[in-house]
């Protein structure tokens, strides 16, 4: 089965990215979490600077890039959130 979700880009992701946002029509459900980076990495390259450190959200829980699988539904979001600096 695949669902159309849609993937929101946060901070630097959007920086390496070029996009805030974008709609994935055929990702394969259930996943990894490690699949799923994967698949977003085969579309931007560039995502690679983050590759240990970037947490996923999926529907809002966030989800480490791993062995966890989650099962996805069409509209679901999948947000890209790299580390976050400030004070």
């Amino acid at each position: 089965m695949t669902a159309q979700v849609l993937v929101l880009y946060f901070a630097q992701s959007v920086e390496l990215t070029g996009l805030k946002e974008e709609e994935l029509p055929d990702v394969p459900t259930p996943i990894s979490s490690r699949d799923l980076w994967t698949l977003l990495l085969r579309r931007h390259p560039r995502l690679a600077a983050l590759q240990h450190h970037v947490i996923l959200a999926v529907r809002q829980q966030y989800v480490a890039v791993g062995d966890q699988v989650v099962t996805l539904a069409d509209g679901d979001e999948v947000a890209v959130v790299p580390p976050l600096s400030g004070g």
